[in-house]
């Protein structure tokens, strides 16, 4: 594999770092196609095969896709693994009927190198557990997305190492195209990009009976991406209207999003998941049985019924004791830019959003954020 000039400068930095065995992480940014993946390809085939890598996502889908890239660029040695973070640190809890009743921190960690995409992710408290093994790291992620909703850790904030230069096989990407357009102006104009990549004018009647047949036919494998969580609820409403789905209530087939971290349980906030079952338990919760997007076990818990199309997390409200006897979801057809961060999909709808007290460089962020969720096809809403 070729790689640019600021690749291979990279790539020193990492193999110099690795053999210096000063600091115990180091963290790099790159944009959406400037070549991250290729690079720790490449850095793993420069390492000696006998090593024992470790190379974890936050999601399960992320990681699939990594998989993927590391087989097909021959870089995931015979040691190595591949997987969640949560897989690689903490151990299942399981009870006299082999069922999972949560989980807990590993006790130590058989490999020699951590590496970490879609490092943005990271919260805090995973971050720590991360350090405590005393295991080398290599935090990967895009510099160029929003910082977290909430709190102030953030590892992608100041990565030690950059990548800015896109790689020239992604520069005829329309997608890509669009992301700069996006991180660099903060404005795409209406307009064809390429083939089932375009950005078509708000208010006008073509418009908004287009918008009727793109989200009267949702399949799971899109993301409809909004600012306002008024707007979320709207659409979600919407879609389910279309699908045919007549109860307000959550039911058998809904998709649903976590709202806050359950590291006992092994679910985390941006997390997608199908009902497989669910009843009322009584007046305040459901129990729920779910199939999380690309997990391998299923969620099973209690699920507070106030948090369904609330604009606002009862997680960060005068209620939020009450909250902690299960788990926060919403339905999660249509989410905000902010929850879809680590998340990605074959076609993304965007409706264009701006708060009145955004700055022009988070606006420049979000956008970016949003346009990069898609992996194949873009439809933007705007002006």
């Amino acid at each position: 594999m070729d790689l640019s000039i600021d690749q291979k400068k990279v790539l020193g930095s990492l193999i110099g770092w690795f053999k210096g065995k000063n600091s115990q992480y180091v963290t790099l940014g790159g944009y959406a196609g400037t070549g991250k993946t290729t690079l720790i390809s490449v850095l793993r085939q420069k390492l000696d095969k006998k090593l024992k890598v470790a190379f974890c996502s936050y999601t399960g889908k992320a990681s699939q896709v990594l998989k993927r890239k590391l087989r097909e660029n021959k870089s995931q040695q015979e040691n190595d693994s591949v997987g969640t973070i949560h897989s690689l640190i903490y151990s299942p809890i399981i009870n006299s009927k082999k069922e999972i009743t949560g989980w807990k921190k590993k006790d130590e960690l058989d490999c020699d190198l951590i590496i970490i995409d879609e490092a943005s992710m990271v919260d805090g408290q995973i971050w720590e557990d991360l350090l405590s093994f005393r295991v080398r790291i290599i935090a990967v992620g895009d510099h160029g997305q929003l910082s977290p909703i909430r709190g102030k850790f953030s590892l992608m904030a100041n990565p030690l190492l950059k990548l800015n230069r896109i790689h020239r096989q992604a520069e005829n990407n329309p997608i890509i195209k669009l992301s700069i357009l996006a991180r660099e102006k903060g404005q795409i104009p209406v307009g064809n990009y390429g083939q089932k990549v375009m950005k078509i004018k708000k208010g006008e009647v073509e418009t908004e009976e287009r918008i009727v047949d793109l989200l009267g036919n949702y399949q799971k494998d899109c993301l409809v991406l909004c600012g306002y969580n008024r707007t979320r609820i709207r659409l979600n409403n919407f879609i389910r209207n279309s699908l045919g789905f007549e109860s307000a209530s959550p039911i058998i087939g809904d998709r649903l999003i976590c709202l806050r971290n359950n590291h006992k349980v092994g679910i985390f906030n941006g997390m997608l998941g199908t009902v497989l079952k669910i009843k009322q338990k009584n007046e305040d919760w459901y129990e729920a049985e779910l199939e999380m997007d690309e997990e391998i076990d299923t969620y099973k818990g209690l699920l507070l019924m106030e948090q369904f199309n609330k604009e606002t997390g009862l997680n960060f409200s005068k209620d939020r004791r009450k909250t902690l006897k299960g788990d926060l979801m919403d339905f999660g057809y249509a989410l905000t830019v902010h929850k879809a961060q680590g998340s990605q999909a074959k076609k993304v709808i965007l409706f264009e959003e701006r708060f009145s007290k955004m700055d022009d460089e988070t606006w420049r962020r979000w956008l970016y954020t949003a346009v990069t969720r898609a992996e194949k096809e873009l439809v933007i809403i705007g002006r």
